[in-house]
């Protein structure tokens, strides 16, 4: 049975929409299965096309905490499950008397002194969260197979404390940017979707949801500036993030249309490379033109 508020893909789609999110078909579809099946949805596609937004959303919707597990290279088990803090076990060792100090040295590592971290916490607030990993291409292979390992299980064994499991799992969201392939053991626990930049029309509707203020007419035009961007050989494709920024600082300044003076001067709000910039600037009449995209 559906733990979704929603009937069906459609009043999720719906929903989704009332939240301000345009998803496609396939992705309502694959958001709707993954919480009734109780399975991890993997997200991936370029930086931002709105990945981490569908865990938000998503929290929104069920009315759950978003617990968000920001991946990067380095991470270890310790800082994405729990930490002892050791600080306030020094404090309470010292205020200990020389001769008991031994004998409550097990004190030192009861709950009060646990530093939870996200993993822990999804853990332990089970079905009524959100757990997102994100980003996970960041970590490091060793990693990976520790978050399988909590994946398959949403269980762990803390020795000083015993085992904490949760009693329904939380809904989790996995996003990768694709800089390095995910193990295919991790992909066969997902379900997997991949988010490609939208087409113009999608693009522009979704300007238009977001930020309302902009005229339509600029919408169209920063939307499909930023469609033959991403057609130039450059370092950095914008997401749609981006074309929300340029469209919110065009409008801010007042034009009705995206003109080469007012794209050239507002171009640090699309793309965040110098090298980007510059071929940008040089080809700024393909940029704005009035030919097909």
């Amino acid at each position: 049975m559906s733990r979704l508020p929603f009937g069906s893909v459609d009043e999720l789609h719906a929903a989704l929409r009332g939240e301000r999110y345009l998803a496609d078909r396939g992705l309502s579809t694959a958001i709707y299965l993954a919480v009734s099946l109780d399975k991890p949805l993997l997200l991936e596609g370029e930086a931002g096309v709105g990945k981490t937004e569908v865990a938000k959303v998503l929290a929104s919707l069920l009315g759950r905490q978003l617990i968000r597990l920001q991946c990067y290279e380095g991470i270890d088990a310790s800082q994405a499950l729990y930490e002892w803090n050791y600080s306030r076990q020094l404090i309470a060792v010292r205020a200990m008397q020389d001769v008991t100090a031994e004998a409550h040295v097990e004190d030192l590592f009861g709950p009060e002194f646990l530093v939870e971290r996200p993993l822990l916490a999804a853990i332990r607030a089970g079905s009524k969260a959100v757990l997102l990993v994100d980003e996970l291409d960041r970590a490091d292979d060793e990693f990976e197979a520790f978050l399988l390992e909590v994946l398959s299980e949403f269980a762990v064994t803390i020795p000083e404390l015993g085992r904490i499991a949760a009693l329904e799992p939380p809904a989790v969201i996995v996003t990768s940017n694709r800089t390095r392939e995910l193990h295919d053991a991790l992909k066969r626990r997902c379900l997997y979707h991949w988010i490609d930049h939208p087409a113009l029309d999608r693009e522009i509707e979704i300007v238009r949801v977001r930020a309302p203020e902009v005229p339509e007419a600029l919408a169209r035009d920063v939307a499909t500036a930023v469609m033959r961007l991403r057609s130039f050989d450059i370092a950095k494709r914008p997401g749609v993030a981006e074309t929300i920024d340029w469209a919110h600082a065009a409008a801010f300044l007042g034009v009705e249309h995206l003109d080469e003076e007012t794209a050239s001067a507002t171009l640090g709000a699309v793309l965040k490379d110098h090298d980007d910039q510059e071929l940008a600037v040089a080809r700024m009449a393909e940029v704005v033109g009035d030919g097909d995209v």
